[in-house]
């Protein structure tokens, strides 16, 4: 007897000691992939049917925010917003290839293709970023997380399923890759201001990686290619391209995570973790752009709109630094560090409490700085980001992080009180931190 109460004893220790030490190298390098539930003691039978139940909730349940029409075709909606979007649709693409899904992957992707893609024209091979659930377009313009994810998860199911079984996968993710390259075009004439200041005039270049700082755009045409989103740089999704796209751009994929990693190392607030929704390319905040008799509004002030706080878009930052820890562990000592810090701050502000928008400094925005959803403008404690920083243990080796993954694990994603729910953003985000913690998103190489 007392030899069994100290046999468990020391497996619960070894099990304590290993979720406390983060690994020093990437799945490019081992083609391993840790389960921090299962070392955080819960069985591989409970993980696996949380897990799959997470992926229902998204694909198959009574919330679900995935629909199939007719023998091919499927898309995702943003249900609150009646819409299909660019980052839904190649989210769940990379969900459907990471989960062997080949069905839904393929009838999202001959969606995407038919109704969002531009098969001609200055747009060629971008994506309109939003549609009516019935394909038509709410707007021609791509946003630019869109392409990202569309191209590495092509890339992904080229090389779990081969390029002949009716869709050349390769083939069409190098034809995003050619498009997405600097090109000129004549913008459509809209005399003064847009949502981000003055429209360009004249001959225009259009581009998905900013050519100076080899830093992706918020939008690769118009103003929104004069800044970007922190929650766009995923470093490791460069390197998929520059190991299996084929495209003879090798070495800039390969420099374009660097610049990206050194990026987020600016972008990120050193004391509370948190970055901006938008920044400058140099990671310094959005600035006032130039209102002629406007006075009051100079020039080179902060913005105060909120586009220079944590909220939504900013969520995807702990969770995309993760994917790059796990795949590259390229700045590992940059990563472990940051994961430590933000859930610092979070627990500070109390694992079951804290709220879903605060100013990079830490304290809480006030009135039309917080960005409403779904007709609300509220603080929330919203589980996207309960999801999002229980991905970060993976970095982390102080003992906080158990009490992030545990928060996620017996999270309920239900309605509040006031009847606001996000089944889309909420959802994805809940089952990409439930891929990331159980070891299910990984990176996918020929003939896995």
């Amino acid at each position: 007897m007392k030899k069994t109460i100290v046999l468990t004893f020391l497996l619960m220790l070894t099990i304590s000691m290993m979720a406390q030490e983060p690994w020093k190298k990437g799945g490019f390098e081992t083609g391993q992939y840790r389960n921090l539930f299962v070392e955080m003691g819960y069985s591989q039978a409970e993980v696996d049917a949380k897990v799959q139940e997470v992926f229902n909730d998204v694909f198959r349940g009574p919330n679900k925010v995935y629909f199939e029409v007719g023998d091919t075709l499927g898309y995702i909606s943003d249900v609150k917003n009646h819409d299909a979007r660019t980052e839904g649709m190649s989210y769940g693409m990379m969900i459907a290839v990471q989960f062997g899904e080949k069905d839904i992957f393929d009838r999202l992707w001959r969606w995407s293709k038919k109704y969002m893609q531009h098969q001609d024209g200055p747009r060629k091979g971008y994506f309109a970023w939003s549609c009516k659930t019935d394909g038509t377009r709410n707007a021609d313009g791509a946003a630019s997380d869109g392409e990202l994810y569309y191209i590495t998860a092509l890339i992904f199911a080229s090389n779990r399923w081969g390029n002949d079984t009716g869709i050349n996968y390769k083939a069409e993710a190098q034809h995003i890759l050619d498009c997405i390259q600097p090109k000129e075009y004549e913008p459509e004439a809209r005399p003064g201001f847009g949502r981000f200041g003055p429209q360009p005039t004249g001959p225009q270049k259009m581009y998905l990686i900013d050519p100076d700082t080899k830093l992706i755009t918020f939008t690769p045409d118009g103003f929104g290619q004069r800044f970007t989103d922190p929650s766009y740089h995923i470093p490791a999704f460069y390197e998929v391209w520059a190991r299996w796209a084929d495209d003879g751009r090798s070495d800039y994929w390969t420099e374009c995570a660097a610049k990206s990693r050194e990026f987020l190392h600016k972008a990120i607030n050193e004391k509370t973790g948190l970055n901006a929704d938008m920044c400058q390319y140099d990671g310094s905040e959005m600035q006032m752009p130039r209102f002629p008799g406007r006075p009051d509004r100079p020039q080179g002030a902060p913005r105060r709109n909120g586009s220079n706080n944590f909220r939504y878009d900013s969520w995807r930052v702990p969770m995309n630094i993760t994917l790059d820890y796990e795949w590259s562990c390229a700045d590992h000592e940059w990563q472990q560090k940051y994961g430590e810090t933000i859930q610092n701050f979070f627990y500070a502000q109390g694992v079951d409490k804290f709220f879903d928008q605060y100013r990079v400094d830490g304290t809480l925005p006030e009135g039309d700085e917080i960005l409403q959803a779904g007709g609300f403008r509220k603080l929330r404690h919203s589980i996207g980001l309960v999801a999002t920083t229980a991905a970060a243990s993976m970095m982390c080796s102080h003992s906080k992080s158990k009490e992030f993954v545990d928060a996620l694990w017996n999270a309920k994603h239900e309605p509040f009180e006031d009847g606001y729910f996000d089944a889309y953003y909420d959802g994805l985000l809940r089952l990409f931190a439930f891929m990331h913690l159980s070891g299910r998103y990984q990176v996918i190489t020929p003939n896995s």
